[in-house]
């Protein structure tokens, strides 16, 4: 049956539409302007004493080799470093999707699977196009395969987790189920980063802008939401919403 673009946000409730794109825009926007910003100054060579320190802080002074705390943090760490894996990040979000899928909410299903994907796509592409060495100061404590900037654990995760909790946000009306989830998801984001500096594997410039890159990526999804539900509101879709449980 023939549908309409603005079926990919079917099922989705609307937020106070005053305030929040107004919000959203200027956090995604300065989350742009400071991913440029670092991008400029990695490329300058004006990070690399900070970049040097923050690194060397995670270690012991008389052995760099040595990270702080004792061997159960170390591999601690290491486990909270794979919530930003491809590997669980895809299989998350393959949970979610067949979860809409199966609950008969197409659209958010594919928005979810076009805007992981395309981030994705994004996130490696500019990895290639700084190709940017990893980290020497220090060895690094797990595998890696790819360029440094920006880190692909600290885009990804922040990308996947903020989208989904902005997908949360959009199927529930209690503001305090909101809260929670885009709360674990900025906490997941940040564990995550943080654990690339401890490994050893990233500078501390490759995980802000990979910060900035998701917040900015997370945001962009959340407009077009947000334009996509005015549209459907302005075109009379709402009248066809299925009820959560697909009836």
């Amino acid at each position: 049956m023939a549908g309409s673009i603005t079926d990919l946000v079917r099922g989705m409730v609307d937020l106070r539409r005053s305030v929040l794109p107004v919000a959203v825009t200027a956090v995604g926007g300065v989350a742009v302007y400071a991913f440029l910003k670092l991008a400029g100054e990695m490329q300058e060579g004006e990070l690399a004493g900070f970049d040097r320190a923050v690194l060397l802080a995670f270690r012991n002074p008389a052995d760099p080799t040595d990270p702080l705390g004792p061997a159960w943090f170390e591999q601690s760490v290491e486990e909270i470093t794979a919530l930003g894996g491809y590997t669980i990040l895809t299989v998350l979000v393959a949970i979610v999707v067949g979860y809409l899928v199966v609950a008969r909410r197409y659209g958010p299903a594919l928005f979810v699977a076009l805007s992981v994907g395309l981030g994705t796509l994004v996130g490696q592409l500019l990895k290639l196009a700084y190709d940017r060495p990893r980290p020497d100061v220090v060895n690094h404590l797990v595998a890696i395969h790819t360029a440094s900037f920006p880190s692909g654990h600290a885009t990804m995760s922040t990308l996947v987790y903020l989208t989904l909790a902005a997908l949360i946000a959009r199927l529930v009306e209690d503001w305090r189920v909101r809260a929670y989830v885009i709360c674990v998801a900025v906490l997941l984001s940040l564990a995550v980063g943080l654990s690339r500096l401890y490994l050893g594997v990233h500078w501390p410039s490759d995980v802000a802008a990979g910060w900035a890159l998701g917040v900015a990526w997370a945001s962009l999804s959340w407009l077009v939401v947000s334009s996509l539900r005015r549209l459907r509101a302005r075109t009379g879709g709402n009248g066809a919403e299925l009820p959560p449980n697909g009836r």
